[in-house]
């Protein structure tokens, strides 16, 4: 009992270090702190629970949880920023090759033979737009941003690369835009980008999508296929698809889904170091 009251206070003081509040809310008398809606919303997606069956198992292990009308109400009022501290807190500081790139996750509709026993058509299927940043060292989800709406995977590259410490970006001719060349080289950051090919310069600026051919490598480059080895284990282990429904607990549910895999890796590696150690103590 004192080890599990330990482990409580160790995620309390984390979590007061990045300055998350203790409570969810400032109205009338409080129960439940922020970390037990936070190791609720985790377990879920981990899971694959609903809301009831969450509260019923972390109440039957004896963790205090909140009830599962709780639990959806606190989907969509943890604030965003805290989400990314969140996120923040599961990665090392310092990368040196990040991948980003972007996928679809497909929204939560109702059966097409639904559809047709009410005689109306079955609806277009509109994508969320995840657009996500990798360590292709440790596979860890750097940062991520979630679109409402079909868009470009050019958009969310600045506001990848302004969340991410690193010293090259590797990404695919999707990226390959001026703007974007302008915007690493200000902050410092080597672009490993294909050149898109098939017409001629427009503007003055191309020289210098030009001249970061210079730093594009095979050999480097091929480290890009890590991200798309993240959205497969992502899509495998959560499913292709979001199970809420409005923005808010979509975004809340892919930034659980995200802090669940880079805490996996971080054990993997964990287990892995240990193994070497093992093996050089024997030898």
């Amino acid at each position: 009992m004192k080890e599990k009251e330990k482990l409580i206070n160790k995620c309390k003081r984390l979590l007061r270090r990045i300055g998350c509040p203790r409570w969810l809310h400032h109205f009338g008398p409080k129960k439940y702190e922020l970390v037990h809606h936070i190791v609720a919303l985790l377990v879920k997606q981990e899971c694959k629970l609903g809301y009831r069956r969450t509260t019923r198992l972390l109440r039957f292990l004896g963790y205090t949880c909140p009830c599962y009308s709780a639990l959806w109400h606190c989907m969509n009022r943890i604030p965003f920023s805290l989400w990314q501290r969140f996120l923040a807190i599961t990665v090392d500081c310092k990368s040196y090759l990040v991948a980003i790139d972007g996928t679809g996750i497909s929204r939560p509709l109702p059966s097409p033979y639904y559809y047709k026993r009410i005689d109306k058509p079955y609806p277009v299927d509109i994508p969320l737009k995840l657009s996500i940043a990798v360590d292709t060292k440790n596979k860890k989800i750097l940062a991520l941003r979630l679109r409402a709406n079909k868009a470009h995977d050019i958009k969310d590259a600045a506001y990848l690369t302004k969340r991410v410490n690193t010293t090259f970006i590797l990404a695919d001719k999707a990226y390959d835009a001026n703007h974007f060349h302008k915007y690493c080289e200000s902050r410092g950051i080597l672009c490993c980008i294909p050149l898109r090919r098939g017409g001629k310069p427009k503007h003055k600026n191309w020289s210098l999508r030009r001249k970061n051919q210079q730093y594009f490598h095979h050999r480097r480059y091929n480290r890009r296929t890590i991200v798309e080895s993240v959205f497969k284990a992502i899509k495998t282990k959560f499913g292709p698809s979001a199970s809420s429904i409005k923005i808010k607990s979509q975004r809340a549910e892919i930034f659980c889904r995200a802090i669940i895999h880079n805490l996996t890796q971080k054990i993997i590696d964990f287990l892995n170091a240990s193994t070497k150690i093992s093996k050089i103590y024997k030898e």
